[in-house]
């Protein structure tokens, strides 16, 4: 049995077409409480079906080059789990060499 139990909210406010107009996120143990954001991206894995289900939810004046840096951060985050989460350090490398290569051709990092 859990000790303790921890929850994560994520409240969306759509638009009369559905589209996301607020996202805000709560993570009490996290002293995080209606905290606004302009992007957000879930996996869950689904061990049944071996396979990833996502929510990618973004507002609708989610300005386009915080999207291509989110995105950024994302996969570099990504990276580090990877090789947390299976100690592969050579493709945990091929991933970051990726950020390298995307960060580049968007153009977020000025040598």
């Amino acid at each position: 049995m859990a000790v303790h139990t921890s929850e994560i909210k994520i409240q969306v406010d759509l638009d009369e077409n559905k589209i996301p107009e607020n996202l805000q996120w709560t993570a009490e143990d996290g002293g995080i409480t209606n905290e606004a954001a302009k992007a957000i991206f879930l996996s869950v894995w689904d061990h049944k079906a071996k396979e990833a289900l996502r929510i990618d939810l973004w507002t609708k004046d989610m300005p386009l080059d915080e999207m291509k840096i989110f995105f950024h951060q994302t996969l570099t985050a990504m990276a580090d789990t990877f090789e947390r989460a299976t100690s592969d350090e050579k493709m945990s490398a091929t991933m970051r060499d990726f950020c390298h290569y995307f960060a580049e051709k968007l153009e977020l990092k000025k040598e």
